[in-house]
């Protein structure tokens, strides 16, 4: 039998946050994944309420119906590698246009994601690089209006400095529908001067 599942908001959209044994963010996961980690009694330890009841077969001896209380955010047994402490997030146009809040870095206006473009603060032109710390999010038209020169040769300051999210940061970004467990819990893993005041 299919199991059934019972959650508070939109399964499809709903991620449980995962963590090592020492409580390393590692990254969201599927309801399905967690489920296999409570099964398999790879769970560690959890944190949050629980968010998602999934409700299995029928117990052939019993008579009772499985059930599996998933929570927002859960520690799985072993530990990450030293380079999962702080990987650093993939560059993508998403990803940047969600680190500059879907904002020109030149007008300051807010544009939909088809209006924006990778701007190279150093051109690559003249040798910038396509990394974190080298772009900016921007309208097409100051794109266009900027070309291939830098922001103090075209006369366009930035608004604000392009910097590379830490990876909580990233996760945070990349997630429209963080839990309020999850949320306090990833806010609190901030560097101090990124967190909201």
């Amino acid at each position: 039998m299919l199991a059934q599942v019972r959650l508070c908001g939109d399964i499809h959209n709903t991620r449980m946050l995962s963590l090592d044994a020492s409580g390393r963010i590692l990254d969201w996961m599927s309801w399905q994944d967690a489920a296999c980690l409570y099964v398999r009694g790879a769970v560690a330890w959890t944190l949050g309420e629980p968010c998602l009841t999934i409700h299995g077969g029928l117990n052939q001896r019993s008579g009772l119906r499985s059930t599996l209380a998933l929570h927002p955010i859960i520690a799985s047994t072993g530990h990450a590698r030293a380079r999962a402490i702080d990987p650093a997030p993939a560059l993508t146009n998403a990803a940047l246009f969600a680190r500059d809040r879907m904002l020109c870095m030149y007008c300051g206006h807010a544009f939909s994601r088809g209006e924006l473009t990778r701007d190279h603060v150093m051109p690559v032109s003249k040798g910038g690089r396509d990394i974190w710390v080298n772009v900016v999010t921007a309208c097409w038209a100051c794109n266009v209006k900027k070309g291939s020169r830098t922001p103090q040769q075209a006369g366009m300051p930035l608004l604000a400095v392009p910097y590379r999210p830490s990876w909580v940061e990233h996760l945070i970004l990349s997630n429209r529908n963080i839990l309020a467990d999850q949320m306090e819990f990833l806010v609190s893993h901030l560097p101090r001067e990124r967190r909201p005041q």
